[in-house]
């Protein structure tokens, strides 16, 4: 397979990168991840807030708003100031309308990345706020999508396929990375692929080859989990990319990254509600700008 990269970046500039995600208040994920993440790997991260949330959606209690209703006046005022973006990187979203809103953003800016999370679950279940209104609308995400990144879950919806557990062997895989080829993205890193072996895979296929020339990223699997690892592996990636380094080496880089991350967390009071503490590792990604 070509490692290609997407990204040519002259070292000198700092790419801006729209991360159209929920701020979440309490809890690592989204664009608490995604801020301090793509400003580690020397991106300029300019947030499209979807939702608002007191705390994530692990907990118990939580608040949730909605802000598809100030969205399109927000990208007006961007638009009047002649923001420009190198990126549009998109995650977890509020309403099936706010699909509309990354779709004004690529066609104001189609010079633009589209790196696509489609945040909708894990597990083999949607997050309590989807409706299938909304999963449906985020499909519509995949045809054009440079770089799109689902777990098994999202890709199962996706494709509308039956969840198959996170055990797939190199078939099962090849078959799920064509299905999401067919649908139109250029690339696809499927994440966490997990055969009771101890260690945690990756992979990545091109359009151009599809899943023949697919690569395989393994890292160690720690014994233990936490919340928010998703969101920290894509923007991670998104990071590596805007860096100027191959896809490949991106997703390389962004699994390193999340587990270095996870031996941090375990130290952390109440991690295992909370979610990943990244911040002792985001040196990582910040000597990708200058090496």
């Amino acid at each position: 397979m070509s490692d290609e990269i997407l990204f040519d970046r002259d070292p000198k500039y700092i790419p801006r990168v729209a991360a159209v995600h929920d701020m979440c208040g309490y809890g690592k994920c989204s664009l608490t991840a995604a801020i301090p993440i793509l400003s580690a790997a020397g991106c300029d991260a300019c947030p499209v807030p979807t939702a608002l949330f007191s705390a994530h959606t692990r907990y118990a209690v939580y608040t949730f708003h909605d802000t598809t209703e100030i969205l399109n006046g927000y990208l007006d005022a961007w638009r009047k100031e002649n923001v420009e973006l190198d990126g549009v990187y998109s995650g977890f979203l509020g309403s099936a309308e706010q699909v509309a809103i990354i779709k004004r953003l690529y066609d104001e800016y189609p010079q633009a990345l589209r790196l696509v999370d489609p945040v909708m679950g894990d597990g083999g279940k949607t997050y309590p706020t989807y409706t299938p209104e909304l999963c449906e609308a985020m499909g519509t995400l995949v045809s054009g999508a440079d770089v799109l990144m689902p777990n098994l879950t999202e890709a199962s919806i996706l494709t509308g396929r039956a969840y198959p557990g996170q055990d797939l062997d190199d078939a099962q895989v090849n078959g799920v990375l064509d299905a999401l080829l067919d649908l139109g993205a250029k690339h696809v890193v499927l994440k966490g692929i997990d055969r009771g072996d101890g260690m945690i895979r990756n992979y990545v296929a091109s359009a151009a080859i599809g899943s023949a020339g697919k690569r395989e990223l393994a890292h160690g699997k720690l014994p233990f989990m936490v919340h928010g690892t998703g969101d920290a592996f894509a923007s991670a990636l998104c990071g590596a990319v805007m860096a100027g380094r191959s896809l490949a080496e991106s997703a390389r880089i962004a699994g390193e990254f999340v587990r270095h991350a996870m031996e941090s967390t375990q130290y952390q009071p109440h991690h295992d509600e909370r979610g990943v503490s990244f911040e002792l590792n985001l040196n990582e990604l910040t000597g990708l700008v200058h090496r």
